[in-house]
């Protein structure tokens, strides 16, 4: 996809929805993806059932305190989240966020504009979600401290917070799973891109660490 394209199709969506995309900004050193943590690794989150009052205000509100407590905005309200390479249909969200599988994505720097709606037009954009209400993303600090993830179930809307995903031995474990097995849901990209993160990381452990 062009620059052009990737801004009428990917850019202008997002900034409707109070994110202002900051491209080429990834710091080096992020781990391209984050799966396999238990409950021992989530820090905080929330969850809110779908018949919820004015449910779309109630996420959003939720989210902000959260991303405030956690760590996960900068003092400039920058951070990662994890888009597509291409554009992407509401099918293709959908089955993302229902397949069980990593898509094969990377992060984007953005910053929190004064005016957002994460959860109404993000969702509804396809690019956080698959309708207003029914949100479905990953977002992580710039310096790698929290990873905050958004997914719907049947009856509610679940969002939680990790800490240190890149010192947990549940994550680190199910990335080094995903390097040594072949899947058809996993993109041989997107798996070499954990390999090369990870040898990253060993190669940069104190041996007192290790």
């Amino acid at each position: 996809m062009g620059t052009q394209e990737r801004e009428r199709k990917v850019y202008r969506p997002l900034r409707r929805a109070g994110l202002e995309v900051i491209p080429n900004a990834v710091p080096d050193s992020t781990m391209p993806f984050v799966g396999g943590y238990r409950a021992e690794d989530i820090v905080g989150g929330f969850s809110h059932r779908y018949d919820t009052p004015r449910l779309v205000e109630r996420l959003n509100q939720d989210w902000y305190d959260l991303a405030r407590s956690s760590g996960l905005l900068d003092h400039q309200r920058e951070f990662l989240v994890q888009l597509p390479q291409g554009t992407r249909t509401h099918q293709a969200a959908l089955r993302d966020l229902h397949g069980g599988s990593p898509a094969p994505a990377v992060w984007t720097r953005v910053r929190l504009l004064d005016r957002w709606d994460l959860m109404g037009r993000g969702a509804a954009s396809a690019f956080l979600g698959v309708f207003a209400g029914h949100p479905g993303f990953a977002m992580m600090a710039l310096d790698g401290s929290v990873y905050v993830h958004a997914s719907t179930g049947e009856i509610d809307v679940n969002v939680l917070a990790v800490g240190h995903p890149d010192r947990s031995e549940n994550v680190l474990q199910y990335l080094e799973w995903i390097t040594l097995h072949e899947s058809p849901y996993v993109n041989r990209e997107f798996r070499q891109r954990i390999a090369v993160w990870l040898a990253g990381r060993a190669g940069s452990l104190d041996p007192s660490d290790r």
